[in-house]
């Protein structure tokens, strides 16, 4: 079962947001920023995204720190 949104949104906003679902070769605006919706739910939090960096700086101050000479040795 679909529901309807709505959104007031300045005229100029509008016109930006139907051009870049028309670029990005999206069928409609709902489908443009469902994708949108979807993206955001992998992104991080600034919060998270610093809590990983402090993580990660305690872990090479105790040594724990991996030396590579390329990306694919990591993985």
């Amino acid at each position: 079962m679909r529901q309807v949104i709505s959104l007031s949104l300045p005229k100029d906003f509008t016109k930006e947001v139907k051009s870049l679902a028309r670029k990005r070769g999206f069928s409609s605006v709902s489908s443009y920023i469902r994708r949108l919706v979807e993206i955001d739910k992998d992104l991080i939090s600034e919060r998270q995204l610093l809590n990983s960096v402090k993580i990660a700086e305690e872990e090479y101050k105790k040594g724990k720190a991996v030396t590579a000479k390329s990306l694919s040795e990591l993985l």
